[in-house]
């Protein structure tokens, strides 16, 4: 290739650039894979698949393996040109063992050998190989299969040849596992995890593919769509109904490509991805601060120029006209700019100003072509409008009550003394008897409760002025403290602990989730920032004489009977359908005691994912949620008849 724009097929040690050595990685992994946690161990695979996806956006990989072996190590297989092994200029030493052993050490600095990457920082997989018990590096090139192993991120050898492939077979395998000595919770990796980031990957880095395999359960899937990013929006749109076709556009301006897809659905809640690079920004950046600008200003044009608001009408907010818009931007910049090493905002200005040029291109020419889908666009911002005008009162009128906290807290909540929200919890309790129960078991010291009547309003199926109008949606927004929505802020929460308490039976499990559906779609950032906990009370009281104790599932139950063997006979079993058959220091002990109790926390490990499934269990559309109960119907455990 000749054209200064493209990248040159030529890589050698001389396009491998040192910019620092190998520091501080053990000693401060949070700063190159954000913590130690699960979620950090995971991120060891995707700075790994990062380095892989490059050569794939270079043009020179096609095929991505990742093999979740049974002795938790991982298996990173591309089939692109293979790290150089040749010996580095001024290292002296081969440059895959410079790449593996050194900090800011790759083919992406210099601008020759990747014209974009998102392994931008070049510290993935040096990062990775400190934070690894032993790691293994083959590379195929010039027909031989180059090998080096390493300990704790330190060689074990040099780079040696350990056997002979066909001429034309090129391509890096990495395998590794990580140091249980740092990744101390060792929860392994969850297949479903890497899977719904590897379809991500697959979505925006078109016609390549993408294969996750895990040894001990067989699993295996393959991500490949020729579609890109407007199969995406069709994948996240599976379950609703489009208002019209989707809208798709791609262009390079100043060597930053630029490809956007969104459809508006019947919803009323908005569907928004961005990626940089591949990777998915889910803290934004500038790039979607373009999208948003560029639809909002093109659909008030249009609106104006085809005299569908009025001269007296304001124009449309932001809010309005993203109403049920699903959207995917995807941005390719040869020296993008993030936040963090983890790489969840885009930071670049230009950015903005190129995302509005071409979304706004696309969609106006696709308003003006196509009158009735741009009507039927402008009618649903209308309607919007209107809604969020009656929203905006009926919040002004909670956030207004809100103001003296004597007026604000519902009558029903019982509140504890604690103002610290660092050690205050609320229990969101179903019906009064279980509310009965939880307020004299309580610590009033730092536990509130707060009973709800029946179940709430379905809140994936409503607009948030009738959300606001429901009188136990008011009572949760008000004892929180935080307001709802894109009014929603932090700073304000009164209890650290968000604790949904209900029956272990069908209408217990419904009004959990319809709990979690308000939340996850108007306080996501309790979720996020680890504030949204769950309850689990025990379904078992086992009682042999003046023996009582819990179990919380049918498996330890049947243990306890086998521990008390010939006395189980004697045993007598409860089985608890609901919190209100447990007396109050029943409740304390099992359920509210810090010392004994459980809870799940809830997180949202892929939020594309998890609005699908909301869609599709709470939306409009039937045929979705009838198909999920006739596909997991044998996973049922604990149905009450």
């Amino acid at each position: 290739m000749t054209d200064s724009n493209f990248p040159s097929s030529h890589y050698d040690a001389s396009n491998i650039q040192v910019l620092e050595g190998l520091e501080a990685v053990r000693k401060r992994p949070g700063m190159y894979v954000g913590g130690t946690d699960s979620k950090a161990l995971h991120h060891l695979i995707y700075e790994v698949v990062d380095n892989a996806v490059d050569e794939a956006l270079a043009g020179f990989c096609d095929e991505i393996k990742v093999t979740l072996h049974k002795d938790a190590s991982v298996t990173v297989a591309d089939n692109g040109r293979g790290i150089p092994v040749d010996i580095h200029p001024t290292k002296k030493i081969s440059a895959l063992e410079v790449v593996l052993t050194t900090l800011h050490a790759g083919g992406k600095f210099g601008g020759s050998s990747y014209k974009v990457s998102g392994g931008l920082h070049g510290v993935g997989s040096s990062a990775v190989n400190a934070l690894s018990e032993w790691c293994e590096a083959r590379v195929y090139r010039d027909g031989k299969i180059y090998f080096q192993r390493y300990q704790f991120g330190r060689p074990e050898e040099r780079v040696k040849v350990i056997g002979e492939v066909p001429a034309d077979k090129t391509g890096t395998d990495i395998t590794f596992r990580f140091d249980t000595g740092i990744f101390k919770e060792d929860t392994g990796y969850r297949y479903e995890t890497l899977a719904n980031r590897f379809r991500e990957m697959a979505f925006v880095t078109k016609s390549t593919k993408i294969i996750l395999m895990e040894e001990s359960s067989g699993k295996e899937t393959t991500f490949y769509f020729q579609g890109g990013i407007s199969s995406f929006v069709h994948y996240l749109n599976k379950d609703k109904v489009p208002v019209h076709s989707i809208v798709h556009g791609e262009k390079e301006i100043d060597n930053v490509g630029i490809d956007f897809a969104l459809q508006y659905t019947d919803v009323y809640t908005e569907t928004i991805y961005s990626f940089a690079n591949t990777i998915n920004t889910i803290d934004g950046g500038t790039h979607l601060t373009g999208l948003r600008t560029a639809i909002t200003r093109v659909i008030n044009d249009y609106a104006r120029n085809a005299n569908l608001l009025k001269e007296s009408d304001p124009n449309f907010s932001g809010e309005d006209t993203r109403e049920g818009l699903t959207a995917v931007v995807s941005i390719k910049h040869p020296d993008p700019q993030f936040e963090s090493q983890t790489k969840v905002k885009l930071m670049n200005t230009e950015v903005s100003t190129y995302v509005q040029q071409v979304i706004g291109e696309t969609f106006r020419d696709f308003l003006e072509n196509n009158p009735a889908a741009a009507k039927a666009i402008v009618n649903k911002c209308l309607t919007s409008s209107r809604a969020r005008d009656a929203a905006k009162k009926a919040r002004d009128l909670v956030i207004r009550k809100s103001a003296l906290e004597s007026m604000t807290l519902p009558g029903k909540l019982a509140d504890c003394s604690s103002r610290d929200p660092k050690k205050t919890e609320l229990y969101i309790v179903e019906g009064d008897s279980a509310g009965g129960s939880a307020k004299q078991g309580r610590d009033r010291s730092f536990q509130a409760i707060l009973p709800l009547r029946g179940k709430i309003l379905n809140t994936e199926r409503a607009r948030l002025d009738k959300i606001l109008s429901n009188n136990e949606v008011k009572a949760m927004i008000s004892a929180i403290g935080c307001g709802i929505g894109d009014h929603f802020d932090l700073k304000g929460l009164r209890y650290g602990r968000i604790v949904i308490m209900t029956d272990a039976d069908v209408d217990g499990s419904h009004i959990r989730t319809l709990l979690l559906t308000f939340f996850f779609r108007y306080m996501p950032q309790l979720i996020e920032e680890g504030h949204l906990y769950i309850a689990q009370p025990p379904l078992f009281r086992i009682t042999l004489k003046n023996n009582h104790q819990y179990a919380y599932s049918d498996a330890q139950r049947d243990e306890i009977l086998k521990n008390l063997g010939k006395g189980s006979e004697k045993a007598a079993i409860q089985r608890y359908k609901g919190l209100g058959e447990m007396n109050a220091e029943q409740l304390w002990d099992t359920t509210m005691n810090p010392q004994y109790r459980t809870f799940l926390q809830v997180n949202i490990e892929d939020s594309a994912i998890a609005a699908k499934t909301f869609d599709m269990l709470m939306g409009q559309e039937v045929p979705p949620r009838t198909r999920f109960i006739q596909t997991h119907a044998h996973e049922v455990r604990n149905l009450d008849i």
